[in-house]
């Protein structure tokens, strides 16, 4: 691979880690890994305000990270990354699996995302 293309990759994963490296963005891509859902049931589910969890939405759907689909009123949201997804399946072997084992993953991934945020 040549000097220049392996730089430019470099600078793309460098961006798409610092885009993850937020325990709340974490949160919702966890949430998100396993099924679609919307700004409401992702606030419900997280203990986030819906204006913070619209905000890292938006942040992620910027990045091509997730995204939307509407059927009326609401809009839902899901992982649109297949990197994301990979990363996501490698936090929860890494940080979560063994600390809770036959634990509902989803809730495996979201206190060990909260632990590392306070």
């Amino acid at each position: 691979m040549q000097v220049e293309a392996l730089e430019a990759k470099a600078e793309d994963a460098a961006q798409f880690l610092k885009m993850i490296a937020s325990p709340p963005r974490l949160l919702l891509l966890c949430h998100m890994a396993e099924r679609e859902c919307s700004v409401g049931e992702l606030a419900e589910r997280t203990g986030m305000r819906m204006p913070t969890v619209s905000q890292q939405l938006s942040l992620l759907r910027a990045q091509g990270l997730v995204n939307t689909r509407r059927d009326g009123t609401t809009i839902y949201y899901r992982l649109n990354s297949d990197a994301a997804r990979d990363v996501m399946d490698v936090l929860f072997r890494h940080f979560c699996s063994d600390t809770m084992a036959g634990a509902d993953p989803r809730l495996v991934a979201d206190e060990a995302i909260k632990d590392a945020a306070q």
